[in-house]
């Protein structure tokens, strides 16, 4: 079992016995989305996939955020915003706009890439360095500009 996922598990122990009940529904849904994909694919997830789900949670949250602000339903922007903040602290430290942007340089380089059209080949560099360190949809723009410039 992964640490993150015994430390989620830990948490939903501790935020029971304190009566917590909406970290605590946030901390099912996490334990729930990582068990499911095991479940779905009959493995145990290594650390680096837990991250993974954690992070397609984040993403959800963000998206859900940005609908939710453009309705005006600042009481749901509200919710998705504690979701997305407990869910941060699961996942790596993020890095620094510097940290990313130096990645994405290398892997430009390394990936021999000349335009927006060798795009994933770079995407496919540098996911797995930055997934749960990095909003990838921020990445992308930034590969994308580089590329462009």
């Amino acid at each position: 079992m992964s640490d993150t996922r015994q430390r989620v598990l830990d948490d939903i122990k501790t935020a029971m016995k304190a009566g917590d009940k909406s970290r605590l529904a946030t901390l099912r849904l996490m334990s729930a989305a990582i068990k499911q994909k095991e479940v779905d694919e009959r493995i145990e997830l290594d650390e680096t996939a837990t991250i993974a789900i954690l992070d397609k949670l984040l993403k959800q949250r963000r998206e859900s955020i940005s609908q939710y602000s453009a309705a005006g339903r600042d009481d749901l922007v509200a919710q998705e915003q504690t979701e997305a903040d407990l869910i941060q602290t699961y996942l790596p430290e993020a890095m620094s706009e510097a940290e990313i942007l130096a990645l994405i340089d290398g892997a430009i380089v390394e990936a021999d890439a000349t335009s927006v059209k060798d795009m994933g080949k770079v995407m496919a560099i540098v996911k797995p360095k930055m997934q749960g360190r990095a909003d990838m949809s921020v990445v992308s723009k930034s590969i994308k500009d580089r590329l462009n410039g």
